[in-house]
C-alpha cells in the first residue's frame, strides 16, 4: 500500500472544508503581518530609530534562518500530534514576539524579536499547513495545496498597503502593534477551533524510516536541487525592481512589472494539478526548473522594450508560483505522506537559509560583476544546475506516486 494511502483519513466533508478555509486565512494573516509588513516599514523603522537599513534587514532575514532550523523538531511534532498545538502555539509566539519587537530601544533586543518572530514562523508558515493538508487530504491533496497557495498568495496584495495605511496614521511602532493584536484574535482562536479534527492514526509504515531516507542519495541530491533552486527564484524577486530599473524603467514602472508578477504567481499555481495529471515527478520538477531558469537568463540579456520585461517578469512569476507547489509535493512525489512533517522540514530548513541569504546575495553580486543584467544570468545557471541535478532525486524504487 502507498504511504500516502496508508493513513485513516476523516470523511471528506464539512470538518476538511473547514480545515481549509481556517488555514487559508490563516497563511494569509501570518504570512500578511510577519513577512510582507516589515518592507513597508522599512524606511520608516530606519529613520526613526538612526538604525542602518543593512543592519535592520538583517535581523529579519535572522528570522528566516531560525525559522528553517526550528521547522527540523517542528516538522517531527507534526508527524505524531498534528499542527493544532504547533500552529496555535505558533500564532501565540508571533504575537509575543511582535510586542517585543514594539518594545525594543536597542538594535540588540529589535534583532532578538526578529529571532522570536523566526521560531513563530516555523509554526504558523506554509510548512505546518502543508503538513496539514497533505496528511487529511490524502490523494486529494494537490487540489487543496493548489487553493491554499492561490488564496496565501494574496497575502501581500493585502497587507502592503494595510501596512501603509496604518503607517501613515501610527507610525511603525502602533502599526506593529495593531497588527500583532489583529493576529491575536484571529489566528490564535482559528488554529484552536479549525484544527481540532482527530489527526490520522498510520496504519501502514513505510519500508524506509525518516532517518534512512533522510541520509539516502536521492534525498540529499532534492535538498541541493531545491536550495539551488529557491536561491535563484527568490533572489530574482528581491533584484527585479533594481534590474528594470537599470534597463531604463521608472521606479514605479518596475514595482509594476513586479506586482504583475504576482498576478502570474497565481495563474501559474491554477494550472498545477493539470501538470501533475499528466507528468511524472521527474519531468515535472526538471521542467519547472529548466523554464524558470530560461526565463531568468532572458531576462538578463534582454534590454527591452519595457512591455517584453514586463512580459518577462510574469513569467518569472508562473515558475515562481508553479516552483512553490513542486516543493511542497516534493516529499510525498517520491516517499508518500507518512513521515511528511519531518522530511519536510529536513527539506525546507536549507531552502529556507538560501532564500534568506538570496537578497543580499543578489546586491553583492552585482557590484562583483558590474549591474544586475550579469547577476539574473548568473542565477539562471544556477537554475539550469539545479534543474539537471533534480533528475537524480527521484528513489528507484518510490514510495509515493510517480510515474
Amino acid at each position: 500500500m502507498p504511504a500516502d494511502t496508508a493513513t485513516a483519513r476523516p470523511d471528506l466533508g464539512t470538518g476538511l472544508r473547514r480545515v481549509l478555509v481556517v488555514l487559508c486565512n490563516t497563511e494569509i494573516i501570518s504570512w500578511g503581518v510577519l513577512y510582507y509588513a516589515f518592507p513597508v516599514l522599512l524606511p520608516t523603522i530606519s529613520a526613526r530609530t538612526g538604525w542602518s537599513l543593512a543592519a535592520i534587514t538583517a535581523g529579519f532575514s535572522a528570522s528566516q534562518v531560525v525559522a528553517g532550523l526550528v521547522g527540523i523538531p517542528v516538522g517531527r511534532l507534526l508527524d505524531r500530534h498534528g499542527p493544532r498545538a504547533v500552529m496555535t502555539t505558533g500564532s501565540v509566539i508571533a504575537v509575543l514576539a511582535l510586542v517585543a519587537l514594539v518594545s525594543a530601544r536597542s538594535l540588540v533586543w529589535f534583532t532578538a524579536a526578529w529571532l522570536l518572530a523566526g521560531v513563530a514562523m516555523a509554526g504558523v508558515f506554509y510548512a505546518p499547513a502543508f503538513a496539514a493538508l497533505t496528511r487529511w487530504y490524502g490523494p486529494r491533496r494537490v487540489t487543496a495545496l493548489t487553493a491554499l497557495t492561490l488564496v496565501a498568495g494574496l497575502a501581500s496584495t493585502v497587507f502592503a498597503p494595510l501596512t501603509a495605511v496604518l503607517n501613515d496614521r501610527l507610525d511603525w511602532r502602533g502599526t506593529y502593534l495593531v497588527l500583532a493584536a489583529f493576529l491575536a484574535v484571529t489566528t490564535i482562536p482559528l488554529h484552536l477551533w479549525g484544527l481540532r479534527l482527530p489527526w490520522p492514526a498510520i496504519e501502514h509504515e513505510t519500508v524506509h524510516t525518516p532517518s534512512a531516507v533522510a541520509r539516502s542519495r536521492p534525498f540529499l541530491v532534492l535538498v541541493v536541487a531545491m536550495s539551488l533552486a529557491a536561491f535563484s527564484v527568490y533572489a530574482v524577486v528581491v533584484n527585479l525592481v533594481p534590474l528594470l530599473t537599470e534597463r531604463g524603467m521608472t521606479t514605479s514602472g518596475a514595482a509594476v512589472a513586479l506586482g504583475l508578477g504576482g498576478v502570474g504567481q497565481v495563474l501559474g499555481r491554477l494550472g498545477y494539478a493539470r501538470l501533475v495529471a499528466r507528468t511524472s515527478v521527474r519531468a515535472r520538477t526538471l521542467a519547472v526548473l529548466l523554464v524558470s531558469a530560461a526565463v531568468t537568463i532572458l531576462l538578463g540579456l534582454v534590454p527591452g522594450p519595457a512591455l517584453l520585461l514586463v512580459a518577462g517578469s510574469v513569467l518569472a512569476g508562473v515558475t515562481r508560483g508553479i516552483f512553490t507547489l513542486v516543493q511542497a509535493t516534493a516529499i510525498t512525489d517520491r516517499w508518500g505522506a507518512v513521515h511528511y512533517g519531518q522530511l519536510n522540514g529536513l527539506l525546507t530548513a536549507p531552502v529556507m537559509l538560501t532564500a534568506a541569504v538570496a537578497p543580499w546575495a543578489g546586491s553583492a553580486l552585482a557590484a562583483a560583476l558590474g549591474g544586475f543584467p550579469a547577476v539574473f544570468v548568473v542565477l539562471g545557471l544556477i537554475g539550469v544546475l539545479a534543474a539537471g541535478l533534480s533528475t537524480a532525486s527521484v528513489p528507484r524504487q518510490p514510495t509515493g506516486h510517480l510515474r
